[in-house]
Order: structure tokens, then sequence, then C-alpha cells
């Protein structure tokens, strides 16, 4: 322990080289940063179809694990920062910055300073036009993708570059750690591609009028990707899908906000495929199609505290079994939310012929406003008219709704359960439903076919159609076709 002198004069003069010492210590600290690059090695683009992939090494969500990455804000001394317009970009909205982006992409991917993290910053004020790109992983250290700013593609499939594809728009493809942050907007300008003759589009009718499909590209594609982080960030008018992940690891949504026309053709919100535990919390979805849209090969997905609407098709689990193919999701949660003036409320959608399960699925505390379809399972999903009859079913089992409750378009029963001649709906359950028409005082009968389970006895509308859950003979061969078993 070091021990002051009685003697004013030599105290005084030991606390000056004591901070003297300190403040020299602090800056030379501070001094010390190495900005040395390194080129990673090239790493092939990853194909516009979706298949799957092994899964990348389990990352700890515990903020106190060590092997998460530190905040920008945790420590400034650690972050390095790469503004697109010192690489070249005009932000203008005029200019291409494609190759700005994809230099200062490369840039902070390559950095390796122990314990930094590297930020691409995509300023305020500034509009940043670039095409088709892909982001390829992995980096050497944790990525920010901050935008602050604005990101346009160029405007409309006439313009989109020759031999680029029209599927996909920004890319992010083997990334093991990114959040992708900010206050500022991704614009896929659709107009154009929702415009062209291949898209649905409604009649005078108010009817759905299919000519489809055609190729438009999903404004963010996050493929064969890990711990991923995405908040704050407004994303809108994507020609198609908005958000899309594809093989993917620990994904993690707050306070994002996802908006387009309700008569935009084919905009899911966020689409969901062989990936696991995506939680979704905290988010506005207002657009033409799914809000969510959860497809096979999806489990361990948690969705909690979003807004739906008003427009869209609600949260949809499907469609799956699309030309008998195997199909496969299980642990499912929505919770805590909010579907307005919508198509549909909670759906599960599966083509005739398809095999798999759906399973473990629970639906809980959703309130609807002016939905056309609050709980509805579709086993004959079809977008034409000659779909033909097959035995083959997607097994829907274990799925419970709990607390749905608000009002109804009577043009639809408010539970809609159509399930498969072969393969019965088993293990339904429903309590605390309570749901009124939006307009007038009749209560519209739900409907069941071939669905069992069990319901609260003082459900409104009461449900009497379900069959005693007697139904399960099939479970282990069904269920074990997705080794739920």
């Amino acid at each position: 322990m070091l021990k002051m002198s009685r003697d004013p004069v030599l105290r005084f003069t030991t606390l000056i080289l004591i901070t003297s010492s300190l403040f020299s210590y602090e800056t030379e600290a501070r001094l010390l940063h190495d900005n040395d690059m390194h080129n990673l090695n090239s790493i092939p683009e990853p194909p516009s179809s979706s298949f799957s992939q092994s899964q990348p090494p389990f990352i700890s969500p515990n903020p106190n694990d060590p092997s998460q990455p530190p905040s920008p804000c945790q420590d400034l001394d650690q972050e390095v920062v790469h503004d697109v317009r010192n690489y070249g970009a005009a932000g203008d909205g005029i200019t291409d910055d494609t190759d700005a982006f994809k230099t200062a992409w490369d840039s902070a991917c390559s950095s390796d300073e122990d314990n930094n993290v590297s930020v691409l910053l995509v300023p305020y004020g500034f509009t940043f036009m670039i095409h088709s790109t892909i982001f390829t992983g992995p980096c050497r250290s944790y990525q920010y993708f901050q935008v602050d700013g604005t990101i346009v593609p160029r405007d409309g499939p006439e313009s989109w570059p020759s031999g680029f594809n029209k599927r996909q728009w920004l890319v992010f493809y083997r990334i093991n750690g990114m959040a992708l942050i900010g206050n500022g907007v991704i614009d896929g300008r659709g107009q154009k591609w929702w415009d062209l003759p291949c898209k649905p589009h409604r009649n005078v009718n108010k009817t759905t009028a299919l000519t489809g499909p055609c190729e438009s590209p999903a404004a963010l594609r996050f493929f064969m990707s890990s711990n991923l982080s995405m908040k704050g960030v407004t994303i809108k008018n994507s020609p198609q899908f908005h958000m899309t992940f594809d093989g993917c690891h620990e994904v993690h949504i707050n306070s994002l906000r996802i908006t387009s026309p309700p008569s935009s053709p084919n905009t899911d919100g966020i689409h969901i495929e062989n990936s696991k535990s995506i939680e979704i919390h905290n988010s506005f979805i207002s657009n033409g199609d799914d809000c969510i849209s959860i497809g096979s090969g999806s489990y361990n997905i948690d969705i909690r505290n979003l807004t739906c609407g008003p427009g869209g098709h609600g949260i949809s689990i499907g469609s799956l079994g699309n030309q008998n193919s195997l199909a496969c999701v299980s642990n499912v949660t929505v919770r805590d939310s909010f579907i307005k003036f919508s198509d549909n409320g909670v759906r599960i959608k599966t083509w005739q012929g398809g095999s798999g399960s759906v399973s473990g699925v629970t639906f809980d505390n959703i309130q609807m406003d002016n939905v056309r379809n609050p709980i509805i399972i579709d086993q004959y999903y079809c977008t034409s008219k000659n779909c033909p009859n097959k035995t083959n079913a997607v097994f829907v089992n274990g799925i419970v709704y709990q607390s749905i409750k608000g009002t109804y378009d009577r043009r639809n029963p408010p539970i809609h359960f159509g399930c498969s001649n072969s393969v019965p709906c088993a293990n339904l359950t429903l309590s605390g439903i309570d749901l009124v028409p939006s307009k007038g005082v009749t209560v519209v009968d739900p409907f069941c076919w071939n669905a069992f389970g069990v319901v609260d006895e003082f459900s409104v509308p009461s449900i009497s159609c379900l069959k005693s859950d007697s139904s399960t003979l099939l479970l282990g061969d069904l269920l074990g076709k997705c080794g739920v078993l």
C-alpha cells in the first residue's frame, strides 16, 4: 500500500506525479490502434433456389457469454467505421453505388483486430442506389450494417442489369455474426414490378386473377447465416418478399417496420424456411400478403408483440407440401399480438399430396380487429381451379389456440378447420375464444371437417363441430417422417 507523507509539500508533489502517470497511460492506450486489412478468399455465390444445409455452430444468446459480440456503444475504441462515402459512394440516388458498398463490405469483413466490431455505415441524409448484390462471409469480426440513410435498387424490371438474378436484391451469405441496425430505410421500389402483367391483380369484382408466376426480387435474403440481429430499420415496397431467412440459425428481430400497399402481390413481410431459433418481437408489418410465412424445415420460432395489418393475409404456417413434397414445421409460438383488417388471422395451409407434419404450435393472446378468417386450417390450399384430389396430406397435430379475441368479417366463419379426408387434424385445443361479428349481432357457426380436439365450453362462438380426439392411430408413422418422435 502506498503511504502519503505528512509533509504538505511532498504530499502535493506525489499527487501531481500520480495524476500525470494515469493521464499518460490512458492517452497511450487510446492511441494504440492497428488498421491493417486482410483479404478473404472468395466464396461461391449462393444459388437462387433454396435448399437445406447443415446448421452453423450454436451461438449462445446469453449477453454475458464472452463469445457474444460487443455492442458498438460498449467501447468506442474497438469500433471501426466504414462509411460507404469514403469508398466512393455518391449517395445521390442516381449514381450506381454498388462497387462502393462491395468495397466497404470487403474492407469491414476482412478486418481481424482482436475484440473489434466493424460498422458499415450508410449515413443519414443520402440515398444510395445499388443493384443486385451479395455480401459474402464469413467475416473476421462481428459486423454492424448500420442503415441511417436510404438504400434503393434500380427502378423496375426494365432497368434491372442484364445477367443479374431477378429473384434477389440484397443477399447476405454465410454470415456468422451481424446486426442490421439504424433508423434508415431500405426501399425496394416495387410498384413497376407489381404492375407486371404476370402478377396477380384485383379485377373489378375484387377477386384475385392469378396469371403468374414471374420473377421478382426479394428485398433482403439471409442465406446459410447465423447469429443475426435486426433492429430499427424500415423495409418497404419490396417487389416480392421483404425479408427471407433460408438455412439460418439464431436470428433476433426487434422493432422492425415493414410496409407495402395492401394491393401489392406476394409481398410477404418475413419468410422463414429451413431455419431454427428465430425470434420476431415488437415489430410492425403491413403489406399485401402474409405478415409472416413459415415454410418447411422451420422450428423453434417465437413471435411476440407483433402488429399485423392493416391489409395482408395474417400469420401463416405454409403453404406446405406442394408438389407432393415432405414438409416439417414444429415448435412455433405466436403470442401477445394484434391482427387487424386482414384476410386471415392465424392460418395453417397445406397442399393435397404432401407429407410430413405441423406440430407443437401455440397461438396465445391474439387480438383480432375485423379479420375475415381469424382461425383457419386449410388442407386443400390451391392457387388454381385445377388441383386434383389426393389422399396424402401433411399431418396437422398438437395446435393450441388460447385467448383469441376480437371481431371478424361475417362473410366467413370465424373458425375454419378444413382438414384432409385421409389424414385428420389431431389434438386441436381451443380455450378462451371470444370472436364476434364486426357488424350485426348474428354469430356465424364455425366450420369443421375431419378435425379432432377439445374446446372450452365457454368459447364464443360455441364450437360443437370438433370430434372427440380419438383419431391418433397414425401419429407415430406420420410424425416419424419429420424425426419428431
